[in-house]
């Protein structure tokens, strides 16, 4: 066919030339771009083929045995193509913007997996404006609109699907037959949230440790290589700490109660929000079990109505760190989200030039980020 022939002449050429003069930011996004065009092509090709049955008379039984054979690919990708192709069907405005490489395959996944039965007929009503998110936002915060939305068009299956995946819940962990112990576990956010965030801490105590015993022992700062334990090792060692812990743990102690955030004068201010402070959007029928024995924290964000540190003050702290942290969540530089509770406050406009220690003016920094922004002339102002 002549379009394939010119098809394979163009990647040809972009073979065989240096790597180094498609390395430019403008030429990755590009190639990027027409690769994700090339991907729906591919979609709908397959899509047509499937439908066709020109891969019954070799014998195959289905579309994607006949994939994985003659194209030696996994059978998931072979899958994959095929559920993309029938979701073009009936998602015309995502097709549109994937074969102008606006969006990927990964956003159609996202936005087919949003359509049920019930929420059908909302989303051929909302799916320009979902699609405009997809082209404006990062992946991740993209899957959260449409958990978001998925919430607002067919609540009660929001709730059903959220039941389903706390369902799934499952760990394992079995010795091998050289004793050494393996496992695997697949929690719920909320689950997961609470094992990880105590695990975390764990490690990050165990590192402290390991840290000061190299110091006190060389005499200096150590290098990570010096320290006792690899990452990897830490990381085993608190899940070990964990069950000791859990085990001398008084039977009738304290259990330690989960947070929940208030956040009032945000959702007018940003929309709807159900989601945890490491990032996964959950419903609200999915905390009713974790109420009972809950703290409350109130941050409000509607002016004049909230408690601040002094304006004047040169740290952010207190309730007004902790409303910030609430408001943005992850680090507010484009490239990066590392969560809130591993980062710093900064001043969008420096304190030294008179930059008021408010909420308006905070915005969550990651170290690395922080460190960068100040190694250049500071902005003039918000932004």
């Amino acid at each position: 066919m002549e379009l394939l022939t010119s098809l394979h002449e163009a990647i040809d050429q972009l073979a065989g030339c240096d790597p180094e003069a498609l390395a430019d930011p403008h030429s990755i996004v590009d190639l990027e771009r027409q690769l994700a065009r090339l991907e729906c092509v591919v979609s709908r090709a397959v899509r047509a083929f499937a439908v066709s049955g020109a891969w019954a008379p070799e014998g195959a039984k289905s579309p994607t045995a006949w994939l994985a054979t003659r194209c030696r690919m996994p059978k998931a990708g072979a899958r994959a193509q095929l559920r993309r192709g029938r979701a073009l069907g009936h998602l015309p405005v995502a097709a549109s913007a994937w074969a102008e490489g606006e969006i990927g395959g990964a956003h159609l996944d996202a936005l087919a997996k949003v359509r049920t039965e019930a929420s059908a007929e909302a989303l051929a009503r909302d799916e320009a404006l979902l699609v405009h998110h997809a082209k404006e936002l990062r992946f991740e915060p993209f899957v959260g609109v449409l958990a978001y939305w998925g919430q607002l068009a067919d609540p009660e299956g929001a709730e059903e699907a959220d039941l389903a995946r706390r369902a799934r819940r499952d760990v394992y962990l079995t010795a091998s037959i050289s004793g050494m112990f393996l496992g695997q576990m697949a929690l719920d956010p909320i689950s997961g949230t609470i094992v990880s965030s105590e695990h975390r801490r764990l490690e990050a105590e165990l590192f402290e440790a390991d840290w000061a015993e190299a110091r006190a022992a060389l005499g200096r700062e150590p290098h990570l290589a010096e320290l006792a334990r690899t990452p990897a090792q830490r990381r085993a060692d608190a899940l070990v700490e964990m069950a000791t812990r859990s085990r001398s743990a008084p039977e009738n102690g304290r259990r330690p109660e989960p947070l929940f955030s208030v956040l009032v004068g945000y959702e007018a201010l940003h929309g709807r929000i159900c989601q945890l402070s490491n990032g996964p959007v959950v419903t609200p029928g999915s905390l009713l079990a974790y109420l009972e024995g809950a703290d409350f924290e109130r941050a409000v964000f509607a002016p004049n109505k909230r408690i601040e540190v002094s304006v004047t003050a040169r740290l952010f702290s207190g309730a007004t760190r902790r409303a910030i942290e609430l408001r943005d969540r992850t680090c507010t530089h484009p490239f990066c989200d590392v969560p809130a509770e591993r980062c710093q406050i900064d001043h969008i406009v420096p304190y030294a030039v008179g930059g008021p220690t408010t909420q308006e003016n905070g915005r969550v920094l990651c170290g690395f980020h922080n460190r960068l922004r100040n190694q250049r002339p500071p902005p003039a102002g918000p932004g």
